[in-house]
């Protein structure tokens, strides 16, 4: 396996196995090991039983001479009437002397285990007898029985009933116009190639190997086939309309998703995909088992925030509940992009459990924060979960920081326009970023660099391209009169984004590109010119579709359709590909779980109409699993003060 590399999923730079490693053990392997060692295991405790009998059991000889000490010692006081101390304790314990000097309660001790030597060696020369096809058997059984024993333990409690939010346009959205509609039906036509070669060939496992037309996972996963494309894609599903998939989705749910696995995953990654995947099929469909899962997995993502600041480590292991963070962070950090991506969810749970633990979780790291001083108004990326401080000054609107400022934005909109702390959170951070990242190129084109160290590196990722439309949605709110200002920033945004993708040979865009030396909007690094099936530049076109209704965004969007559909697709499902500057490139290899649920969701809700999913209704998690807002006549939060 080679060395870990820091590969964007899903909006965060984390690390990943190389393309093709396998993250499961051979089971079948395992079982034999596991069958053999049973085996020797009952086989030197008959041993030791047979060596036991003549160590262990008692010996006659030397319980007679302390029997002949007790009468001695204790007879002769007796029988004078001089009881010493402790003599009253020992009598009333019912201690009695036999005449050959053995004491009853002796006697009853050594029958007791030469029956209990006797029973054992019976059952040992028992199983010794059984034919081997019996003995694994026995132990199949036995394993099966623990098994549902822990499954028993898993069962979560019996949910409060609550309010179910107004749900307005769950499904149709159809565009009228015919030319649209039929570029929808083949988005749609796409996604059923990805769900139907994953259906086939990776069903149960996180996501799909679609040249190899085998199952594949990642590190962020642990090591247990959880069916991260199953859970990320069933939304999608059901908005397209494709409720035989939907069905097929859930059915694997209720049979198979189990948490109680020794599996070390993400808090980030499962929070995003599996609860936000969950709720958002639960809000859609109304099917009480995503709900239920969605808790379970919640309450195992819990001991994450167990440190010295409540700030949750980035990973935890889902059956002892032992966190960690990732070896390559600053200095033992957590990630802001990681730690601040959880207020949606969280407040969502704690308003369908009415367990206030969630929302406290969350709201605790937003006080912290507060708290902290920020070098030039910038979040730094890492922060020490032990003891609170900032790592190493490096900020960015891409990977590592993106979904913390976007879901600043989202708690607010969430909350029907009422968590005002949020917003204001929200406007200081982009005032910040303005000021410091945000920079015109020499040939006119807008972009969002980094900042490292005191140092603005000029260089955009293809997650940060997720910004434009972050600046369109927060437009309306925005102080004073800067409305139209946002919305023109994230328009010039989604142009640079488009330029990314229109200056490669392939029209799709590279996961990195400059701004320097000449160069504009291309990729210069060769590891920084691949497209894995990444959403944000769609994402940004899909929001500026529905604030301004140009023509344009559809136009865009309908480009990178065509050249993901030209370049990626292939006979077991579409793969990200190598270089988007070669006329030939090759692929990597995986169809990415995120391609379902994000790419082709926002592919598909760019050529609907708007009363598909309103966004005055639903707020999209940085996943694009959508959440309904919650209006304050039935979101009481406990501990909430809400201010408008």
């Amino acid at each position: 396996m080679t060395t870990p590399a820091l590969l964007p999923l899903s909006g965060r730079r984390i690390p990943t196995l190389s393309p093709g490693a396998s993250s499961f053990p051979h089971h079948r392997a395992t079982l034999r090991l596991s069958e053999k060692f049973i085996l020797l295991l009952i086989l030197s405790a008959f041993i030791t039983l047979c060596f036991g009998a003549f160590f262990f059991l008692p010996d006659s000889s030397k319980h007679k001479r302390f029997d002949l000490g007790l009468e001695d010692v204790l007879i002769p006081h007796i029988e004078s009437g001089k009881e010493g101390p402790g003599q009253r304790a020992v009598l009333a314990r019912g201690w009695r002397t036999r005449p050959d000097g053995d004491t009853e309660e002796e006697e009853s001790l050594r029958d007791k285990i030469r029956a209990d030597h006797e029973r054992a060696l019976q059952e040992a020369k028992q199983k010794l007898r059984k034919s081997k096809k019996a003995l694994l058997h026995e132990i199949q059984t036995e394993k099966a029985r623990v098994a549902q024993e822990l499954k028993k333990k898993d069962v979560p409690r019996s949910l409060p009933p609550v309010p179910m939010p107004k749900l307005v346009g769950v499904n149709d959205g159809d565009p009228g116009e015919p030319d649209v509609k039929e570029k929808r039906d083949k988005i749609r036509e796409m996604m059923k190639h990805a769900w139907d070669s994953y259906r086939q060939y990776g069903w149960g496992h996180n996501e799909l190997k679609p040249i190899a037309k085998k199952g594949h996972s990642t590190n962020i996963f642990g090591n247990s086939q959880m069916g991260a494309t199953i859970v990320d894609a069933l939304d999608t599903l059901y908005i397209m309309g494709l409720h035989d998939e939907f069905k097929d989705g859930q059915e694997w749910i209720e049979q198979n998703l189990d948490f109680s696995v020794n599996a070390e995953v993400s808090v980030f990654e499962v929070n995003i995909r599996f609860i936000g995947g969950l709720l958002a099929a639960y809000y859609l469909s109304g099917q009480e088992v995503f709900k239920a899962k969605a808790v379970q997995l919640a309450e195992k993502l819990l001991p994450a925030f167990n440190t010295p600041t409540g700030i949750p480590w980035a990973m935890v292991n889902l059956k002892s509940g032992v966190g960690r963070n990732w070896g390559w962070a600053s200095a033992g950090s957590s990630i802001l992009a990681e730690f601040g991506t959880l207020h949606m969810e969280f407040v969502h749970l704690t308003y369908l459990t009415g367990n206030p633990a969630y929302y406290q979780k969350v709201m605790h790291i937003r006080k912290l924060l507060a708290k902290m001083d920020r070098p030039n108004g910038l979040y730094p990326n890492y922060l020490n979960p032990r003891t609170g401080r900032w790592g190493q000054h490096h900020t960015s609107v891409g990977g590592l920081g993106d979904s913390f400022y976007e879901y600043l934005l989202k708690a607010w909109l969430m909350s029907d326009r009422t968590d005002a702390e949020a917003r204001k959170t929200y406007d200081d951070a982009i005032e910040a970023i303005e000021r410091h990242l945000i920079r015109k190129s020499n040939g006119g084109l807008t972009f969002i660099g980094e900042w490292k160290n005191g140092h603005l590196e000029r260089k955009m990722g293809h997650l940060t391209c997720f910004a434009g439309g972050m600046f369109a949605l927060g437009a309306d709110g925005s102080p004073g009169d800067k409305a139209g200002h946002y919305l023109q920033l994230g328009a010039e945004i989604a142009h640079t984004c488009h330029e990314s993708y229109d200056r490669t040979v392939l029209k799709l865009g590279p996961e990195a590109f400059k701004f320097d030396s000449g160069l504009e909007a291309v990729a210069v690094r060769q590891n920084e010119k691949y497209y894995i099936l990444r959403p944000e530049v769609i994402e940004t076109y899909w929001y500026m579709w529905r604030f301004t209704h140009d023509p344009k965004y559809r136009q865009w969007g309908w480009e990178a359709a065509q050249a993901i559909d030209k370049y990626c697709r292939v006979g077991g499902g579409f793969s990200g590909v190598k270089d988007v500057y070669s006329s030939n490139p090759t692929y990597d290899d995986v169809q990415q779980s995120f391609f379902l649920a994000e790419t082709l969701k926002y592919l598909y809700l760019l050529f609907s109409s708007d009363e598909l999913l309103p966004l005055e209704s639903w707020v999209f998690n940085t996943e694009a699993h959508p959440l309904p807002v919650l209006r304050l006549a039935n979101a009481t939060m406990p501990g909430s003060q809400a201010k408008r």
